[in-house]
């Protein structure tokens, strides 16, 4: 996919969006597996599924329902999409970070995102939401073209994260101290990125935990390069829906299927909506 090829589709999809809503989003959201739901807080809302954007990849992972969702949230002007889609699905790097550039295009200036992960801190339990304060990219997948919508990239992509700055230091100070009114310690933590669409072995599990991982997963981190190089400061959570325990005896190791993964998200929604309701209110200025 070329830069001409990307630049065209984006001034198609902008245009679609255009046409059906006026809303000019000041924060635009990912939303992950099981958490869906979000969107359905979201007021006067206008729904575009992903078939009808130019461009925009399609998702077939159980979860994501493939929406683009338009509307208020707290009262600030938001784009989310509802589903994402990743490399393990076929898509290239640029096809699947197709989103970001449009969201950016269309106003947006803060992204937050979220994922469901494995757990790999012993410390963390199922349907804990963490704060992303770093990544690890283990995705093996091709660089791809060096494009922007935001004017030529000062960075190839790739290469974005070296800076040290892509989990926005200010926001994540602040959605701490939301946590911390609401009641309960946001825990931070590294997020691994693999490609997938498995789950990982006990040894894989020593492996990444020796290397400084927290939580695994099998998205974001492409989105959130992009994001960076676009511009937008990043917000990010992850939903542990699973707690690996690589040193237990095999049989007392449970197997990690999907519908637990869902469950478990949703739980945490019950959670992350508020959080995010009230970091949306810090950043607009006006109590939710």
């Amino acid at each position: 996919m070329t830069e001409k090829t990307i630049q065209s589709q984006l001034q198609a999809a902008c245009e679609t969006v255009r046409a059906q809503t006026a809303i000019i989003p000041q924060v635009a959201f990912v939303l992950g597996s099981g958490l869906g739901g979000l969107a359905d807080w979201v007021e006067h809302a206008q729904a575009i599924p992903y078939r009808n954007l130019e461009g925009f990849p399609t998702t077939s992972a159980q979860g994501h329902q493939g929406e683009l969702v338009l509307g208020y949230l707290a009262g600030v002007p938001v784009v989310m999409m509802r589903g994402r889609a990743h490399l393990y699905e076929g898509h290239s790097v640029a096809k699947a970070t197709f989103p970001i550039r449009l969201m950016r295009q269309l106003g947006a200036e803060t992204l937050i995102v979220s994922n469901a992960s494995g757990g790999i801190n012993p410390r963390f339990e199922s349907g804990q939401v963490v704060l992303m304060d770093s990544h690890i990219d283990l995705l093996f997948r091709p660089q791809g073209p060096k494009i922007t919508t935001n004017g030529p990239a000062t960075l190839p992509y790739g290469q974005v994260g070296r800076r040290g700055d892509v989990y926005d230091e200010s926001l994540r100070r602040l959605a701490v101290r939301v946590a911390s009114k609401l009641g309960y310690p946001l825990a931070q933590g590294t997020y691994l990125a693999t490609l997938g669409p498995n789950y990982e072995t006990r040894a894989e599990y020593r492996f990444f935990r020796m290397i400084g991982a927290d939580m695994v997963g099998m998205s974001t981190v492409p989105e959130v390069l992009v994001a960076v190089e676009e511009g937008l400061r990043v917000l990010g959570f992850s939903v542990v829906t699973n707690v690996a325990k690589p040193d237990s005896t095999p049989n007392a190791v449970s197997k990690t299927d999907h519908a637990e993964v869902l469950d478990w998200a949703n739980v945490a929604q019950q959670r992350l909506l508020p959080l995010v309701r009230q970091i949306l209110s810090a950043i607009s200025g006006h109590p939710d």
